[in-house]
């Protein structure tokens, strides 16, 4: 096993000067940028993840650049995204800190990883991807950021009840996994492996998280029923009727801040509420409104298949009415942005089969008759 101290003075001149460039853009600037690079919808997130990012490169710098003692600075902080989806959680860091702040950045799918490393990955080589985005330099490493997506899908389940063994052995349940991740969310000293390999063999590096911020993100489906039956609970008695819990079915539902700000909902869905404490702020998103929908189709959706069938020879045509259909069809699936695509895309995949690299080019209309949606194909003459 090696320290970091191997790899201290080949590496530092490099993170010294990445840190110095790591541009210090305030918040309501990057909130800005955020819809400038098509990012739409989602305010509220948007401001408290501008302001988390602003924060986070400042404290990198008082402490790299400035040498200002790390108990005089705040913690670094670690957030939490609910929401439905579709709703732009992932997009969002992606944009944010990939294309914006350009920091070494992952996003892992949680639900590959079990505790101990033998049916799933092992959790200490969520870090050692990290490692590899940052081409292999501990140190950029460690002020990375990393994403846990699909993070509600490692919830226990929703029965409280726990066998006497349990924290004494090893398990391969999303229990296990929480246990694992509370040691990195812990801000602590982790062995981390310098391949993806089971952590038993190959070489190890000992860092710390103590500046790496963890964003976990998930749609908690049914989330808002436990915590709705909860307050029924807590609120039955004489001449008082239960609350209604609600449809266990919908999807694209929206959280309100008391429900994701009470950590015993989060433990009867299923979570150590050690671990969900560890969060700084559990920001939830809202399912995305028609309008906003339709602003995607149209900015992100058409402009990347007109720009396709423009390089085909085609010029490609939607009317408004047709982009209504599409973002009905989407909320009636609850598939939020995600599905704006595939439900489009599908009506135009017989017209570009037809015409790529098969005609000297002409028009492709896409338009609404009788409620369904036709493609009209006219090749030039």
């Amino acid at each position: 096993m090696e320290s970091l101290k191997k790899y201290r003075k080949s590496g530092l001149d490099h993170f010294v000067k990445f840190v110095r460039e790591l541009p210090v853009i305030p918040p309501q600037k990057i909130f800005s940028r955020l819809e400038e690079l098509g990012y739409r919808g989602q305010e509220g997130a948007r401001r408290a993840v501008s302001l988390m990012a602003y924060r986070h490169v400042r404290r990198v710098k008082r402490l790299y650049l400035d040498g200002v003692k790390r108990e005089t600075v705040l913690p670094k902080t670690n957030y939490l995204f609910i929401g439905p989806t579709g709703c732009g959680k992932t997009h969002l860091i992606e944009l944010l800190f990939q294309h914006v702040l350009k920091l070494p950045t992952v996003i892992v799918d949680i639900t590959t990883y079990s505790e101990t490393g033998y049916v799933g990955q092992d959790p200490s080589t969520i870090v050692t991807r990290l490692l590899h985005a940052a081409d292999d330099n501990p140190l950029l490493a460690s002020i990375g950021i990393i994403c846990l997506d699909e993070f509600d899908k490692i919830a226990s389940g929703q029965n409280n009840a726990i066998f006497a063994g349990a924290g004494t052995t090893k398990d391969v349940t999303g229990m296990g996994v929480q246990r694992e991740l509370l040691k990195m969310f812990e801000a602590g000293e982790i062995v981390v492996p310098l391949e993806l390999t089971h952590s038993t063999y190959g070489d190890h590096i000992v860092m710390s998280t103590a500046d790496v911020a963890f964003i976990a993100c998930g749609a908690f489906s049914g989330f808002q029923q436990v915590a709705r039956r909860r307050g029924a609970q807590d609120h039955i008695g004489f001449g008082r009727k239960p609350q209604r819990v609600g449809s266990m079915d919908a999807i694209a539902v929206s959280f309100t801040s008391e429900e994701v700000e009470n950590v015993a909902n989060f433990q009867a869905y299923g979570f150590l509420p050690e671990l969900m404490a560890r969060f700084t702020r559990v920001v939830p998103f809202k399912a995305l409104d028609a309008g906003t929908l339709k602003d995607i189709l149209r900015s992100s959706v058409i402009d990347r298949l007109t720009r396709e069938f423009d390089d085909e020879g085609f010029r490609l045509a939607v009317t408004e009415e047709v982009l209504d259909h599409v973002v009905a069809e989407s909320l009636r699936r609850e598939t939020g942005a995600r599905g704006l695509a595939s439900i489009l895309t599908r009506h135009l995949e017989d017209a570009a089969f037809e015409t790529f690299a098969q005609h000297p080019g002409g028009e492709v209309r896409v338009e609404l008759a009788d409620g369904e949606i036709r493609v009209v194909i006219e090749p030039l003459d």
